[in-house]
C-alpha cells in the first residue's frame, strides 16, 4: 500500500491504525472530562471536522503523529487551547508539515511529525523534555485527546477527555501484538487494566503525559479500550528529540536573513 493510498485510508475510515478489528479506531472510550485548561493542546482539523489531536511546542508549532498529515493543505486548520470543540475561538491555519523520511506507514516506524502554523498563536507552548525521560513498566500515565467516547459512533468528543494509563514492557507489547508492528526503543505501550477503557477514532497524535512530561504522541493501536491490545505510542526517545530539535533548528535558520 503505498502512503497516498494509506492516508485515503485513514481519512475515510476513520484512522484506522492496524486494520485488523471492527473496533480499529484512534479516541478516549472511558475517559472522564479534562476541567483544567491546556492551552498547548490543539484540535487538528480538516474543513473544520476534528481528525487528529497534537501538541503546541512552540508558538508557531505542533507536534503530533505523521500519518495525521491531510491534504489539501488548504482545507487544514487547528483549534487551539480549548476544552471543547464547539466553543474554542483560536483557529489558525497552517503551512507545512514536517516528518521523518525514515516514516514508514507499514511498521510504524518515526511516526512523527511537526506542523507550522500559518502564523504565532497566543497561547503558552508545551515544552517537550531536553532528554529522553525513562518510562519503566507500570508507570502511571495521562492521555488526553477529542476522540470518540463510543467506538460505534465515529464522532469526535465535544469535551476534551483524560485517562490514566499504565505503561507496558516493550516485550510484552510485543507479545500482543505477535511483533506486527515491532514495537522499538522509539516507541511506547501503554493501556487500561479495564475493558473498554482506551483510545479510539480522533486521538492519533494526542500526547501522553507521565509524570507530568510529555515522552510520547498516540500512534493507534487494534482495538477500542482491550487490556491485551495496549496503545502504541511514538516515544520521545533520544532520536525523536534530537529530529525535532534539529527539523526546528533548521526552519529558523532557513527564515532568518
Amino acid at each position: 500500500m503505498d502512503v497516498h493510498r494509506y492516508l485515503i485510508v485513514y481519512y475515510f475510515l476513520a484512522f484506522t491504525f492496524f486494520k485488523l478489528a471492527d473496533c480499529s479506531e484512534v479516541s478516549i472510550v472511558g475517559g472522564k472530562d479534562v476541567t483544567k485548561r491546556q492551552p498547548w493542546m490543539v484540535s487538528i482539523q480538516k474543513d473544520q471536522i476534528h481528525v487528529c489531536g497534537g501538541i503546541l511546542i512552540q508558538d508557531q508549532w505542533l507536534l503530533t503523529a505523521a500519518h495525521c498529515q491531510q491534504k489539501p493543505i488548504t482545507s487544514v486548520t487547528v483549534l487551539v487551547g480549548s476544552l471543547s470543540l464547539s466553543k474554542g475561538t483560536q483557529r489558525v491555519g497552517i503551512l507545512s508539515y514536517e516528518y521523518p523520511k525514515t516514516f514508514n506507514v507499514k511498521t510504524k516506524q518515526d511516526d512523527i511529525m511537526l506542523i507550522k502554523l500559518s502564523k504565532k498563536v497566543k497561547a503558552k507552548p508545551k515544552k517537550i523534555p531536553k532528554k529522553e525521560q525513562d518510562v519503566p513498566p507500570g508507570t502511571k500515565c495521562i492521555v488526553t485527546g477529542w476522540g470518540t467516547t463510543d467506538s460505534k459512533v465515529r464522532k469526535p468528543s465535544d469535551k476534551l477527555q483524560m485517562l490514566e494509563v499504565t505503561v507496558v514492557g516493550r516485550d510484552l507489547c510485543n507479545c500482543y501484538y505477535n511483533r506486527d508492528p515491532v514495537i522499538t526503543k522509539d516507541m511506547l505501550c501503554a493501556g487500561n487494566k479495564h475493558e473498554n477503557r482506551g483510545i479510539c477514532w480522533g486521538d492519533s497524535g494526542g500526547p501522553l503525559h507521565c509524570k507530568k512530561n510529555i515522552v510520547g504522541v498516540v500512534s493507534g493501536s487494534r482495538e477500542c479500550g482491550d487490556p491485551k491490545e495496549p496503545t502504541v505510542y511514538t516515544f520521545l526517545s533520544e532520536r525523536h528529540i534530537r529530529w525535532i530539535n534539529n527539523t526546528l533548528k533548521k526552519q529558523f535558520n532557513s527564515t532568518t536573513f
